[in-house]
């Protein structure tokens, strides 16, 4: 895969590589660097500082047995004052390396410390007390001797914590010396690693530099006489293209005065067209309007037919009441007839209700004349009523197919109208595809005067190009000479 790629991602990749290297021995260095520092940290402020406390815990064992010793000899009270102050010197130096001190062993030896000294200083606090009490120096002298073992336990384990430090700081010191040799040996190694991966880099690159600029020049040889060739015919084809690109104008010319014409003739169309809707609108408005006046005109016919058929239904009540009057008035008339004869049969007493009964009589026949003639009137308006009637629903039917054919017409209308809407949206697509097309024109147009201009600069720099490949041909020829002595060298 590596034979594919260019002579700059060569060079990239042995760049990358090279940082790479660079980075790691870097790194390397800084953390050799920094565990060297830390040890020399830890040796100066842990084990160097642990071992000078322990001096000094010494230091102030000695003194507090000193201080103790002077008060036995002289029972001066200011030795004690030594003693006390080399004491709570004992104590901070012993909460001091209890917090540096790090290791199991020298916690153990450090609290054995502490232990002793404070079984020293409960039995020196005796002695003290005796000697206080003027105790003769023969007994103090056998208590002091009885303490020995427990002064000189404190001292060895002094001794061994001290001894243990030492050892502690000279393990450290090695470590760090250790720790130094092999970071240094480490960048070494990788320092003489990138030395040697950059002459080999340098050598393969040079190889392949060598190899591909041979090669490209050979291509750049074969490549100079196509091109010379190829300019050749580029002039013949550019002399071509510059006249055919003059005719192409023209003919584009002509074709834009074409698009005007269509332009005002569609624009034209287009202003009928929006008339023709208007008119269709306006029509079809007044064919809704008379629509609503002949609805109109039949709901008028429905109120007469039913105001028609209601004076049918007072006529026939009408009738009805005639019939009990006419009833009542052969009621009446038979009563009268009958008080006519018991009045005959009264004699004298009886003439005025005779006369009576004869007027009620009259009164009957003419109540049952009226009523004929009540009914003959009302069987006329009865039988008018009925035509009326028959003549409103012929009315209605009429009115009914009239509004029929005004709502065929109105669809008629309706369909006009979308019909002169999808006329008018033509005519407008018509407008608008042409000045595209007008748009399109004068573009193409241009686009054909600048290919024309550009087939005429074509032709003037074929000529030069066709100079420029002969030279590319005699640069390719000397490149290839360098290219052939400098492969001679290297493999000499």
């Amino acid at each position: 895969m590596t034979h594919e790629w260019t002579f700059q991602k060569k060079v990239s990749a042995g760049f990358v590589v090279m940082v790479c290297l660079a980075l790691v021995t870097a790194a390397v260095a800084v953390y050799a660097l920094r565990a060297v520092v830390a040890n020399k940290d830890r040796v100066i402020s842990v084990n160097a500082q642990n071992l000078i406390g322990a001096a000094h815990l010494s230091t102030a064992v000695e003194q507090e047995v000193a201080g103790f010793r002077g008060f036995l000899l002289t029972g001066d009270e200011r030795l004690l004052e030594t003693r006390r102050t080399a004491i709570q010197d004992f104590d901070e130096l012993s909460r001091s390396l209890g917090g540096a001190v790090y290791t199991d062993e020298g916690k153990r030896i450090l609290a054995d410390i502490q232990t002793s000294n404070a079984a020293l200083m409960t039995a020196q606090d005796r002695i003290i007390a005796h000697r206080r009490s003027n105790t003769r120096l023969e007994v103090l002298a056998q208590e002091t001797e009885q303490d020995l073992p427990i002064r000189e336990g404190l001292g060895r384990h002094v001794d061994e914590f001290v001894t243990r430090e030492q050892h502690l700081l000279q393990q450290a010191r090695d470590e760090s010396t250790a720790n130094a040799s092999r970071a240094s040996k480490i960048v070494a190694s990788l320092a003489a690693l990138a030395v040697l991966f950059a002459a080999m880099t340098a050598f393969f690159l040079s190889r392949a530099l060598s190899r591909q600029v041979g090669s490209a020049v050979h291509h750049v040889q074969s490549s100079s006489a196509e091109l010379q060739t190829t300019a050749n015919q580029q002039a013949t084809g550019a002399r071509e293209a510059a006249s055919a690109m003059t005719e192409i104008s023209t003919t584009m010319s002509e074709l834009l005065v074409a698009s005007r014409q269509i332009l005002e003739s569609a624009q034209r169309v287009a202003h009928i067209a929006l008339e023709t809707a208007g008119a269709a609108r306006a029509g079809d408005e007044t064919v809704a309007n008379m629509q609503e006046a002949i609805a109109a005109i039949r709901r008028q016919v429905d109120v007469i037919v039913s105001h028609m058929l209601d004076l049918g239904k007072k006529s026939q009540q009408i009738g009805s009441v005639l019939d009990i009057i006419n009833e009542l008035s052969e009621q009446t008339n038979i009563l009268s007839i009958n008080a006519t004869i018991e009045a005959a049969g009264a004699g004298e007493a009886g003439k005025r209700f005779a006369v009576v009964g004869d007027e009620i009589r009259k009164l009957a026949e003419r109540v049952g004349g009226s009523t004929k003639e009540i009914r003959g009137l009302v069987e006329e308006i009865r039988s008018a009523v009925n035509a009326t009637v028959l003549a409103t629903e012929g009315g209605s039917k009429a009115v009914d197919a009239g509004l029929r054919h005004f709502e065929e017409v109105t669809r008629g209308y309706k369909q006009i109208g979308a019909l002169v809407v999808n006329t008018t949206e033509a005519a407008q697509e018509i407008e608008l595809a042409t000045k595209q097309q007008m748009t399109a024109v004068e573009q193409v147009n241009s686009a054909v005067g600048s290919a024309a201009q550009a087939a005429r600069e074509t032709e003037t720099s074929t000529s030069q190009t066709l100079q420029t490949a002969t030279q590319l041909a005699h640069l390719s020829h000397d490149l290839s000479k360098v290219v052939q002595s400098h492969a001679a060298a290297a493999s000499a």
